[in-house]
């Protein structure tokens, strides 16, 4: 029990993993684990080391154990109110020893990343002739079997290039490259933990649709139904950006228009910045050797990024207060802070903050506008 109410477990090991000691849970101090809806998720945990006895006067004993070394495999999960979270699969790729002149002040620190760190650490140019960036995704990620992969990659509409065309080589690492192809396409490439434990889950393809159903309502000024700590809030209206432009098809030699005037994605706020004409950025399409579906796809791309994130908020919610974890790529409702900003928001980054007797998130929520679109919210 790190927490009232909250179990904490601790996995450790090269690859297959075993619980952690009892001694190491009891050394530490405190968790951090960072998800992020792009880019890889982190961890850091804080352990308490001193001198124990005649076994510690060479070194401490903790710093010593092999399984807190760079390059072993870190589990961790929680459960909240009977329900089970796998927080983190990642691998430790850092040591930090902070020694005190104070009794039992003293701190080693491991930090670490998602397993996606492992496609990041060789590289060399590899030949994929007439192979669609599916197969290429698959085949490159087919190199971390060790991790339990469950592998989702949707299909690109871009698709395989002859011979004669061209021949696709990877350059870089496999994850710059499955990024790089990921970008090209407007898609998204992300790892998470799960659905088991040593198993991972990893998509390729468009950002996926949240759930219809927001998570419970983030609440402030509510007496006793506030679970937010704090919250603030940034509105960047120079942010949202249109694409337009003549494109001559490399297949078809044809010229078209091309525009692009908002997100597909539903608006998530009454009032979406993209419709203030006066602040709109106005871009130009002007890459060549595109067909024009690639085109509208990387031109679609680029409004919906402009607009992921016109409005922030950030802040800080008591997890015991508010019952469960927040979930990135997610909608969260807000209420209790005004009709401006009130409603529903995409979940961006959470940072999971454990310590003895308490457990905080700190949160990034974004969406592309203000004024609420919805009157309730589930609690």
């Amino acid at each position: 029990m790190f927490s009232k109410g909250i179990t904490l477990t601790v996995r450790l090991g090269r690859q297959k993993t075993s619980l952690a000691s009892r001694r190491l849970i009891e050394a530490i101090q405190s968790i951090e684990v960072t998800h992020r809806d792009e880019g890889r998720s982190g961890f850091q945990i804080v352990f308490q080391v001193g001198r124990l006895g005649a076994s510690d006067l060479k070194n401490y004993a903790l710093i010593k154990d092999p399984l807190i070394t760079p390059g072993n495999r870190v589990i961790l999960s929680v459960a909240l109110t009977a329900k089970a979270y796998l927080l983190m699969d990642g691998i430790i790729t850092h040591q930090q020893f902070s020694p005190s002149m104070e009794p039992g002040a003293s701190t080693f620190t491991i930090t670490g990343e998602d397993i996606s760190v492992m496609m990041d650490r060789q590289e060399g140019p590899v030949e994929h002739p007439e192979q669609d960036e599916k197969v290429i995704v698959e085949q490159l990620l087919g190199n971390y079997s060790q991790y339990g992969l469950r592998v989702k990659v949707e299909n690109p509409p871009i698709g395989a290039p002859s011979r004669s065309d061209r021949i696709p080589v990877k350059q870089g690492t496999d994850l710059e490259q499955i990024q790089a192809l990921a970008r090209r396409n407007g898609f998204v490439f992300y790892v998470t933990p799960g659905p088991r434990v040593e198993q991972n889950t990893v998509y390729w393809g468009p950002p996926k649709k949240p759930r219809e159903t927001p998570q419970r309502a983030l609440t402030a000024n509510m007496g006793a139904f506030t679970n937010l700590e704090s919250i603030n809030f940034q509105h960047n209206a120079l942010s949202p950006t249109t694409v337009s432009g003549r494109v001559q098809d490399r297949r078809t030699n044809r010229i078209e228009n091309l525009s692009v005037p908002d997100s597909d994605r539903p608006h998530l706020s009454a009032s979406p910045s993209i419709n203030n004409q006066t602040c709109v950025r106005r871009m130009t399409f002007q890459d060549t050797g595109h067909t024009f579906a690639e085109a509208r796809s990387r031109s679609q791309a680029t409004t919906n990024r402009s607009v992921d994130s016109i409005v922030t908020a950030t802040g800080e919610v008591d997890t015991l207060r508010y019952g469960a974890l927040l979930q990135i790529r997610q909608l969260v409702g807000l209420r209790g802070i005004g009709h401006s900003y009130d409603g529903l928001y995409y979940v961006k980054q959470v940072t999971h903050k454990l310590r003895k007797g308490e457990y905080k998130q700190n949160f990034t929520i974004t969406r592309e506008g203000v004024d609420t679109t919805v009157e309730r919210l589930p609690v």
